[in-house]
Parts: C-alpha cells; structure tokens; sequence
C-alpha cells in the first residue's frame, strides 16, 4: 500500500487525507500544534463552558467541495441551511434593510432581492444589478482588468455609487475575501459572486454550523482516515524534507522522528512551509515568492450578554469597525442556561484591530452593537473573549493573486495544497477543502504510475 504523507490538520490536510484515504492510500497527517482545525477552530471558553470559534465562518451552498467533503464523513447533520437567501443590514442612518431571495429561479431570484433591498435607492438598486451583470459578462471573457485590478477599481469602473459600495458591494467583498476593497483582488470576488449568485438557488443559501468548527470536521475526518489504516497525529513538527533521487523521500520531525513516504502533501501556510523547504524547491519559481505574500487578520469577539440582542442568525453592521454579528445561542442552541446571548463578532482584515487590547476591542464591538442594535443598549454584558488570527489568510491583492502556485511543484512526488494556493477562489474553507482534493487526485495519478 502506497505511503502519503501530509503536513497540516486543517480543512486542506483532513480534506486531502480522506480523498486518498477512500482512495485506498495509507495516510499519515502531521499536524504540528496540539488540535487539529488549522486556522479554522472552536474552543470552550472556561467561564461559561461554552464552545466557541477563533473566528465565525459561514459558509455557502456553493461550497460543493466542502458539502461533498462532510456529507462523505458524515458530518453534514451538524449543518444548518437557510431556505433562502437572506442577509440582514443596519445602517446607522438609513436603518435596516435586508436582501431577500424569492422563489424565482436564478437568477431571478437575486433580482427581486436587490430590487427589495431598502437601503439602496431605486437607481442604485438597477444600477447594482446591471453591474453584477456587467460583473459576469468580463469574467466570462476573462477580461485583464479583473486580474489587474481592486474590487474598489473594478466596482468605480462599473458606476457603482458611493452608497452602494458601502452598503452592498464591500461587505460582500470584505467577508468572502477577509480583505478590503481597495486591496482586494477583482477577479476572486468576481468567481465568488459567479458562483454564489449566478448558479443555482440553493447555491447562494447560507450554511452554517450548529456545532464549534473542530466538532463539525476534525473528529469525523480522523475517524474516516484511521478506520482505513491510516493516522492523525498532532504536535509532530516537520523539521525538514529528504529528498532522494529528486523525490521527497522522508519526512524529519523535530522530535527525531523519521517518516517515510512514498508522495507529500503542505497543506500548511506561506510562513509554515518555507520553514522546512529544501533548496530545491525553495528557489523554484513557483515557490520563491512565499516570503511576499502578506497576512490579513481576522479579530472575534465573543459577547455574553444577560438577554437577547439579536433575532436572526446574523446581521451585518455598516458604517462601523465591526462588520457582522452571528447568534451563536441561535445557531449552536447552547445558551447560557438562562435567558441570555451569545454572540460572535468579526472584524475581517482589521489590521489596526489586531495590534489593539483586548478591553478596547471589546468595547468598541460592544459601542457598535448598541449604536446600531436597540435591543442591546439595554443588555448588561456579562462577560467578554477576544481572539486574534494575525495570520488568518493572505491579503489577496492583485499581485498577490498572481503569485498563488499551483498544486504541482517542480519535485515529482511533492504537492501544496491549502487555501492561499491558486484555485480561482479567495482564501476561504472551500478554497482549503478544493485544493487539498486536488492535490490528493494528483498524488493517486502520480503513484499509479509507479
């Protein structure tokens, strides 16, 4: 039985692993930290004894790799799915509005939901629509300006106002691509809009988890890796690769443990992986440029309050640092054991926010919320957790969109996966889950021919 040997716990490592392992490849993942999950985690916080996420991550019915990935190890009970679309906003001067797909077929249904959408007026309602298809139009012909260009540049170009920018286009931008608009790639935004809107209904319904993230993937997918002869160990550290014969031929931990493999998968980070590189792939070109490629944050903040504050799952805030607020008492049902709430705030490519305390970070979402929320000026805030991902995704600029290599390298049994590398999409989950799949069909090509 042919060794595969993967570096990285996240979703791309457990995504790859179970690809190869329903494939009949004995797999071994490696994962330095002491818990699986990556970048994308739950924990339970000690005073309320409540799990709760590094960060809230919502996904979306388009997300066919990542649904395709869960339903295989069982998980896809742990997901809660609109009926429809529906994306609740407060503005501080305009008020509330939400976009509300109908039952029309796509992308009908997109039509009457921006047409609905009160915060916009009736000419930047038509103007919106006539731009996304405009949108559409360019990625189908792979138009240059989508890969030259910012979500801002693109979005001016198409006449989008102001307001509208504001209002519609960046939050979509900032949450599928946890980075600014006026940073931010135009061509990933534009695959994400084609896919979540363009497609089908169901593709744009949002997907959630009623569970913390480690509990949605990781206990699944370790299980379906182990019941086929494989393993998932955590705090082994790769140290470096051996290579032989221009193959990887072994894997060294730092504990001195020597691991052979008959192919490799990094499913790690840009930082990670040039950690342990050896110098032949290290100057190749694909991968020379990891040092360029620059880090965009992701601050959660984490809000117990003594009563209820929001009704929906979540709603987005406009005009205010913290950019979306999720009912995790709603989603996970596990309150407090009172009438109280929690919820999960985030802050997407706040670099300012990063380097902030704690207790002004939560002040400021508290600040937020009840500028914008009536029902939690009156709430008493009971307790409060902050976590930082620094390194939470690349910033997926123009350039750095460019850089992204592709799943083969330039050694013959050595392949990258992970959300960063080249797969037409933003640093996302499905992103993460896409590439470790593709990586795990490349290996099972390469060794059936050996």
């Amino acid at each position: 039985m042919k060794r595969v040997a993967i570096i990285g716990g996240g979703f791309a490592g457990l995504a790859a692993g179970v690809e190869l392992a329903a494939r009949g490849f004995r797999v071994n993942v490696l994962e330095a930290r002491p818990r699986l999950g990556g970048r994308a985690y739950s924990f339970t916080d000690e005073a309320s004894g409540e799990v709760v996420d590094n960060g809230q991550h919502a996904m979306m019915g388009c997300y066919t790799h990542t649904l395709a990935f869960l339903e295989r190890i069982g998980a896809t009970r742990k997901l809660i799915r609109q009926p429809t679309l529906r994306v609740e906003f407060v503005d501080r001067q305009r008020g509330t509005g939400a976009i509300v797909a109908s039952s029309l077929p796509s992308p009908l249904h997109l039509l009457t939901g921006i047409l609905g959408y009160r915060l916009l007026d009736r000419a930047e309602r038509m103007c919106a629509l006539l731009g996304a298809m405009r949108l559409m139009a360019m990625r189908r012909r792979r138009d240059p300006r989508l890969s030259q260009s910012t979500v801002q540049e693109v979005l001016i170009a198409l006449g989008q106002s102001e307001n509208a920018r504001r209002s519609f286009w960046y939050p979509v931008a900032i949450a599928t691509l946890n980075e600014s608009a006026a940073r931010a790639a135009a061509a990933p935004f534009a695959e994400v809009l084609a896919r979540a809107f363009f497609r089908s209904r169901a593709d744009s319904q949002f997907v959630l988890p009623n569970v913390g993230l480690s509990d949605l993937y990781t206990d699944d997918a370790q299980a379906f890796i182990a019941v086929r002869g494989g393993s998932v160990t955590v705090k082994s550290a790769i140290a470096r690769l051996s290579l032989r014969d221009d193959r990887i031929s072994a894997l060294e931990l730092r504990d001195g443990t020597r691991i052979e493999a008959d192919a490799c998968i990094s499913s790690v980070p840009p930082r990670a992986l040039a950690g342990f590189l050896p110098l032949p792939l290290r100057t190749s070109s694909a991968l020379r440029a990891l040092e360029q490629f620059d880090a965009s944050p992701i601050v959660s903040t984490h809000l117990w309050f003594d009563r209820p504050v929001i009704e929906s799952e979540f709603v987005g805030l406009l005009g205010t640092t913290t950019q979306w607020v999720f009912n995790r008492s709603k989603l996970t049902a596990n309150g407090n054991g009172s009438r109280g709430q929690c919820v999960s705030a985030v802050i997407s490519a706040g670099r300012d926010v990063v380097e902030w305390d704690t207790t002004r970070i939560a002040n400021t979402v508290v600040a937020d919320l009840r500028s914008l929320v009536p029902a939690a000026r009156a709430a008493r805030l009971l307790r409060s957790v902050v976590v930082k991902e620094k390194y939470a995704t690349i910033s997926p600029t123009p350039v750095a969109d460019r850089l992204r290599p592709p799943p083969q390298t330039v050694v013959d049994n050595f392949f990258l996966a992970g959300d960063w590398t080249q797969t037409g999409l933003p640093p996302t989950i499905e992103s993460a889950v896409a590439s470790g799949q593709r990586a795990a069909q490349l290996v099972a090509g390469r060794l059936a021919g050996h």
